[in-house]
This record gives structure tokens, C-alpha cells and sequence, in this order.
């Protein structure tokens, strides 16, 4: 027996030894944050196997545990829900109260969190920011003061349901394996609503009014269109005659320009074709910095006109829009420079201009590394650009005009997602069921189209919750769960109920902040289990609490999705989540921790 002592706890067996470092490199990757979580999960799932702490017949069970599928089923739901338009005519009726900040952020924060007791938090973020940006510009404010508050909400709501978010999915089978009854739909919904109702008032008279305010933006704002967009003409002794567009690529990357329209023969191309030959007379549109410009038509021989008339045509033509989206986490452009995507050549689109943080970013966008949060201006045609933004994993900025109106899958899709719901509420079978069942029938009914059954899957998710659960099971199974229990217990001393409650609160919400909530949850269920049993309590009220402190995810931008996806829209920076997010989690254990021991008695 080797006897080791590692950050002051005592490991008995090397496989107490292997499974504790192999998580401290899991631990480490995290915090440095260069490579996904479901990539880190991935590589400790296969570092666990090698090492001999998981039987190869174990290694990949959570990719069909039944938390996993039925994380998977909630999010193709959520996503025919969104995309059907059953619930986008809800957010408009708040439109009125945009000169009342606190109503009005009462309002969006109340609907944001009812939409999360259903559906994925990020779509029902991703359903309101358009609404929410537009509102709050139209009112002389700006959307910093709405958007965290609108994101802390869609986490809060989670809290409510068993489907609201993979913490309470995880928690629930958990507790089923643990005591043979996992929690039923609603069970969540004394405390975690609670809980999402003073968050709420919170961020309504007080929170909204922690965030610094940045100014007002919009597109012609933001990124200033007029001043980087020219007009220029091909003249008869041009450099560029005769050669095709696509062979220019190389010079106008030397003078970081971007050809965002060409006019050929008074025919409007907006997405100009790569294989068109330059002609006398061919109208460039050129965005770039006035000196990058300069350069480029004195080399070139080119004319530079005026681009009123080509400025207007691209803001207000009926057939090309401009849009500003921002950058979903898990997009597969995340992490890739501007020029591997190849916006024009494989999607069609020009990108014109790109924000983080709220500032515009000058410079070689070719070479710019993309990331989630990220603010991207395109330009391309009505007809194609929405389908392009989904398919870059984006989610648009602004609503269009006509979509609200496209509703004829609505009432399928309310009808099948609650059917499932009820169904499940009574026993008609098991929650997996019901909502793989709920699946397949918005595919018959066209809800959801066949092609775009897994649109709406978040993979990287689904990949962190089959390689975390093994390696969760093997903390427990190693027996180091207990080791660390102990250590734990020790450390507390003869600390009351309430004591541990909440400190078990404190620690789970520390560890959700930089890590994945769902990771947080697979963590400290065992660890929760252990120390019911160690106090001879029951283990609800603990278990209660890791739920709660896994949603809790409001300090970092890189704890919960939502968190990056409104980063770059409202200009935050990271201090700006500590301004509302320590009080709101403050409130949360002061709030939680009488309410978990009230409704789930130890």
C-alpha cells in the first residue's frame, strides 16, 4: 500500500493517485482555456482509459446515459420551437416599455427566464437580444445595460424545471442511480424559481444599474460604415484589366482592403464573382482605411469617386441587407482566422467590419483570429443571408422584417413540446422518452425538417457530458470522492446544516464560473452524496445545492455560453460581471440556502 500525501489529502492506491492528477491536467486545461471543454473532456476520457481507472466497457457509457440523450432531445426541441416561431410574438409585446428601464428590464429578464424553464438558455438569449438591442438603442440607451441582465435571467429560469438546464438533468439521474427516484419535472421549481424570481427583482432595481454603460451602437455607429467604404473606377490604362477578380485577391490583401460590391455595366453584384474578368468602366466598392485606399487606386490607376450613392445602395437596397450577428459559443469559426473561413468564396457573404468588446477592430482582418462574442458586420443578399448565418453557428443582431409573420409550424410545435411535458409529469413514461418521442414528431409534422434535425444540437455539450460522466464515476469509484469528503469535513469542523449547505453552494458556484456547469454538476453529485452520508443526512438538500451552484455562473464570461455570447454585443469587459454577478451570487446563497433546507429537510 503506498501512502501519499497530495494537496493535503492521503491517497492509498495508485489508482487514487492517477485518476487525482489526471484531473488536475483536466482542471489545468480548463483554466487556460485554448482548447474546448468537450476536447479537454475527450482527452481525459482517453488519458482515464490508458491509465487503467475505467474498464474499456465503461469508457464511452455516458455517450448513452440517459442525461446525455435527454440534454441532446431538449435542445432539438428548443431548437423547432425557435425556428417554427412559436414564441417570438411573446417578446414584442415589451416593446412599449422601453422608456421605463427597470419595467422594461423586468420584463425581458422575466420572459427570458420563462423561456429557459423549457428550452435552451441560449436560444431563448439568442430569441431576445435582437429585440432587446433594438429596444433599448430606440430608447436612447444602451444595450450593455440590458444585455447581461437578459443573460443572467435565461440562466436563472433554467433553475426552475428539470429540463431548464443540464445541471438538473444531471442531478436528477443522478439521484436515481444514488436512491432509485430521480426528481420529477417540477421539483426544482420551490427553490430554483424562487430563487430566479429575487434574481429578477435584483437585476430590475439594482443590477441593470451596476453594469457600466457604454455608448449607444449600431451598425452605421459601431463600425462607422461611411467612413471606410469608396467608390472606385477602372480606368483605360488600369493595372487590373483583363485579370479576373479572384486573381486580385493577393493585392488587395496587401493593402488590407476588402471588394464588397462591384457594379458592372450598371448590373449590382453584391457578392462580387470571383471568375468576372476586369473591365473599363467596372465600379469597385472598396472598404478600407482612406490611406489603404489612396495607395491602392494610385498603384492601380483607378479613379476614386464619391460613395454616397454606393453607401446608400448597400444600407437600404431591397434585395442585399447588412447585418451585424455575433458569434455563438461552439460556432466552428471560433478559433479560426478570417481568412481560413473564406467568407465570400464559401458562403457568398462579404464581411465588412468586426468588433470585440465593443471596439471595432482595425487592421489585417485576414490574419484576425475569430472567437465567440464576437461582432461581425456582413453584407450579401436578402434572400441567402440567413441561411448563411446559421450555418456559421451565429446568431443575428437585429429581427428582419416578414419573419415574425412565418409562424405555420407554431402551434405543432407548442402542442407536441408540452404534450411531452405532461406526459412525462404523469408517468406516461420516462422523461428520455417522452422527449425522444416529442423529437420524432415534430419531424413528421415538419416542424423540424429532416436536414436540420441536429442544426440545433450543441455537439460540444453532448461530447462534455458522455466523457464526463465515466470519469465522474471513477472519482467515486476509486474511492477518491471520499478521501476528499473527508478532508473536506475536516476542514469544516462541527459547522451547522445550514453551514455546510451553503458553503457546498459557494464551492459549486466557484467551480461553475470556470468551468462548464454541466462538468461542475457530474463533479460534486458524488462528492454531495458523500457528505449526506458522512453528516447521516439526507442527501435531496445537497444534491439541491450542487443543482443551484452549477446554474450559478455569473462572475467570468467563460462560465456558462450565454456569459460569451452577450460579451461582444453589449462592450463588456471582464470586470463587468463581478459588478453584478458577486452581489447576485451573494443573494443567491443568503436566498438558496434557507429555501433548500425548508423545502428538502435533512
Amino acid at each position: 500500500m503506498h501512502i501519499i500525501k497530495f494537496f493535503g489529502v492521503f491517497f492509498v492506491s495508485i489508482d487514487q493517485i492517477s485518476i487525482i492528477m489526471l484531473f488536475v491536467g483536466i482542471f489545468g486545461l480548463f483554466l487556460w482555456g485554448k482548447l474546448r471543454h468537450d476536447v479537454v473532456a475527450l482527452m481525459g476520457l482517453i488519458g482515464a482509459s490508458l491509465l487503467g481507472v475505467i474498464p474499456g466497457e465503461e469508457l464511452f457509457s455516458g455517450f448513452g446515459h440517459p442525461a446525455t440523450l435527454t440534454v441532446m432531445f431538449v435542445l432539438i426541441l428548443s431548437y423547432g420551437l425557435t425556428k417554427s416561431g412559436a414564441i417570438e410574438g411573446v417578446v414584442h409585446f415589451v416593446s412599449p416599455l422601453s422608456d421605463r428601464p427597470s419595467l422594461h428590464v423586468a420584463a425581458l429578464v422575466f420572459i427570458a427566464a420563462f423561456f429557459s424553464m423549457f428550452m435552451n438558455s441560449v436560444g431563448a438569449l439568442a430569441l431576445l437580444m435582437p429585440v432587446a438591442t433594438q429596444a433599448t438603442l430606440k430608447a436612447g440607451r444602451s444595450p450593455s445595460s440590458i444585455l447581461m441582465p437578459l443573460s443572467f435571467g435565461s440562466i436563472l429560469g433554467g433553475m426552475g424545471t428539470l429540463i431548464g438546464t443540464p445541471p438538473n438533468i444531471i442531478i436528477a439521474k443522478y439521484r436515481a442511480e444514488s436512491v432509485g427516484e430521480a426528481f420529477q419535472m417540477f421539483d426544482f421549481m420551490p427553490v430554483g424559481g424562487l430563487v430566479a424570481i429575487v434574481g429578477i427583482v435584483f437585476m430590475a432595481l439594482i443590477g441593470w444599474r451596476l453594469v457600466k454603460e457604454r455608448s449607444p451602437n449600431n451598425s452605421a455607429n459601431l463600425f462607422e460604415i461611411d467612413s471606410y467604404l469608396f467608390e472606385v473606377k477602372v480606368l483605360k490604362n488600369s493595372k487590373l484589366l483583363k485579370r479576373t477578380l479572384r486573381s486580385l485577391d493577393e493585392e488587395f490583401n496587401d493593402f488590407d482592403i476588402t471588394l464588397a460590391a462591384l457594379i458592372h455595366k450598371k448590373q449590382y453584384y453584391p457578392v462580387p464573382p470571383q471568375r468576372h474578368i476586369v473591365g473599363v468602366g467596372d465600379l469597385f466598392v472598396l472598404e478600407g482605411s482612406q490611406d489603404s485606399i489612396d495607395r491602392f487606386v494610385s498603384k492601380f490607376h483607378l479613379a476614386l469617386l464619391s460613395a454616397d450613392s454606393v453607401r446608400n445602395a448597400i444600407s437600404h437596397s431591397v434585395n442585399t441587407t447588412m447585418i451585424e450577428v455575433v458569434i455563438a459559443p461552439g460556432s466552428h469559426i471560433d478559433g479560426k482566422s478570417v481568412d481560413q473561413v473564406h467568407f465570400r468564396s464559401n458562403y457568398g457573404i462579404n464581411l465588412l467590419a468586426i468588433s470585440r468588446e465593443g471596439k471595432p477592430l482595425r487592421g489585417r482582418l485576414k490574419a484576425f483570429l475569430l472567437k465567440a462574442g464576437d461582432v461581425l458586420l456582413f453584407h450579401g443578399e436578402l434572400s441567402h443571408i440567413d441561411g448563411v448565418i446559421g450555418k456559421l453557428g451565429c446568431f443575428p443582431l437585429a429581427t428582419k422584417g416578414g419573419e415574425l409573420g412565418k409562424r405555420r409550424h407554431s402551434t405543432p410545435a407548442l402542442v407536441i413540446f408540452f404534450g411531452a411535458i405532461v406526459c412525462a409529469v404523469i408517468g406516461l413514461a420516462s422523461l428520455p422518452v417522452c422527449l425522444g418521442a416529442a423529437v420524432v414528431l415534430m419531424v413528421v409534422f415538419q416542424v423540424v425538417p429532416p436536414r436540420d434535425l441536429y442544426k440545433g444540437v450543441d455537439w460540444a455539450v453532448v461530447v462534455l457530458l458522455g466523457a464526463m460522466i465515466p470519469l465522474g464515476g471513477a472519482l467515486e469509484a476509486t474511492g477518491v470522492t471520499g478521501l476528499l469528503v473527508n478532508s473536506l469535513m475536516q476542514f469544516m469542523g462541527g459547522a451547522p446544516l445550514w453551514g455546510v449547505i451553503g458553503a457546498f453552494l459557494i464551492i459549486t458556484m466557484t467551480l461553475s464560473d470556470i468551468l462548464n456547469n454541466a462538468a461542475t454538476a457530474i463533479l460534486m453529485a458524488p462528492v454531495a452524496k458523500s457528505v449526506a452520508i458522512s453528516l447521516s443526512a439526507n442527501i435531496d438538500p445537497f444534491l439541491m445545492a450542487v443543482a443551484i451552484g452549477a446554474s450559478c455562473a455569473f462572475l467570468t464570461p467563460i462560465g456558462h455560453q450565454n456569459n460569451a455570447l452577450v460579451m461582444g454585443p453589449g462592450g463588456y469587459r471582464f470586470s463587468d460581471y463581478w459588478r453584478i454577478g458577486l452581489p447576485l451570487e451573494a443573494i443567491i446563497v443568503l436566498v438558496a440556502t434557507p429555501l433548500i433546507l425548508l423545502f428538502w429537510p435533512a
